[in-house]
C-alpha cells in the first residue's frame, strides 16, 4: 500500500504540477502577495501559503472562488488540464 502510494506521488510529480503549484503559478503572474490573494477571495492571510505549499487543500467554496478569480476551470487548478 505504501509502496503505491509512493508511485502515485511520484506519477503527479512527473506528469502534472500540483494545485500548490498552479496556484503560486497563477498569483504570481497577476502580480500578488499571497495576502493580497487572501484578502481579495476572503481566506485567512496564511491559507494561501498553506495550498502553495500543499500542506492543506481548499474547500470546494474556495477552489470555486479561486477559478472565478484567476478565469480558470477547477481541473486547471487540479493540475487536470492545461
Amino acid at each position: 500500500m505504501e509502496s503505491q502510494q509512493n508511485i502515485s506521488r511520484l506519477w503527479n510529480n512527473v506528469c502534472m504540477e500540483s494545485f500548490g503549484q498552479q496556484l503560486r503559478e497563477l498569483r504570481k503572474e497577476k502580480h500578488l502577495g499571497q495576502v493580497q490573494l487572501a484578502k481579495e477571495i476572503d481566506v485567512g492571510k496564511s491559507i494561501v501559503s498553506l495550498w502553495e505549499t500543499d500542506t492543506c487543500e481548499p474547500t470546494l467554496s474556495n477552489l470555486v472562488s479561486l477559478a472565478e478569480y484567476f478565469g480558470v476551470t477547477i481541473d486547471y487548478l487540479a493540475g487536470l488540464e492545461d
